[in-house]
């Protein structure tokens, strides 16, 4: 009983971290969309503009699935990871800049803790 109590506390942990991976991710793709359209250039270029709108929602839609504990979490967990990989490496693309890199970073934790909860869940 107190193993199967550890596993659950640890799930629900990763669940947890795993929502907020993906709001934060939202919130911060959602800011840098505003700086990238400012910024212009390759920054405002409408397919890297589209993705990084792609992000933050599926990253919302992710995160509102594991709220209200869908059955279904571990197939938008699963797009959201590809979609997060994706995402950071065109922020990558944008070369020496804090907010794209900022934006990458978090774009990898959180494709990292969906491929997670997605793997767990198949």
């Amino acid at each position: 009983m107190a193993i199967q109590q550890l596993t659950l506390n640890q799930v629900n942990q990763e669940l947890q971290q795993c929502i907020q991976n993906c709001l934060d991710c939202h919130s911060i793709c959602l800011n840098t969309t505003t700086y990238c359209l400012q910024k212009g250039g390759q920054h405002a270029e409408l397919a890297h503009i589209r993705l990084m709108l792609d992000c933050a929602e599926i990253c919302q839609t992710s995160a509102n699935f594991m709220l209200r504990g869908s059955e279904l979490h571990a197939r938008t967990c699963g797009a959201c990871s590809e979609v997060c990989e994706r995402c950071a490496a065109d922020c990558d693309r944008m070369g020496d800049d804090q907010q794209m890199k900022a934006c990458a970073e978090m774009c990898r934790r959180c494709a990292e803790s969906c491929r997670q909860m997605a793997a767990a869940m198949s």
